[in-house]
């Protein structure tokens, strides 16, 4: 029981990141504050897939979780190499 209640508390702190993430992405200041908010809706989603992973015990999605990881390393190279100024 007290597992259960950790886990949803756990995902109601990932929803409540994840919301606040999205409003940094949305209304962020310049392209670096949005590609840092991408970089932690990757992070948060691979935390949220953990999560699931000890609440089902279903190991099948470790491979989104890889995949997840290796897309949001090469994002973050991508756009740092080939990042312009903001005017």
């Amino acid at each position: 029981m007290m597992y259960h209640i950790l886990l949803l508390i756990a995902a109601v702190m990932f929803a409540v990141a994840f919301l606040l993430v999205g409003y940094r992405m949305l209304v962020g200041p310049n392209s670096m504050d949005r590609m840092q908010a991408l970089d932690t809706t990757v992070a948060i989603l691979q935390c949220a897939l953990g999560a699931y992973i000890c609440w089902s015990l279903d190991t099948t999605v470790v491979n989104a979780m890889v995949v997840l990881a290796l897309l949001g390393f090469i994002s973050s190279v991508a756009v740092t190499r080939f990042r312009k100024r903001d005017e």
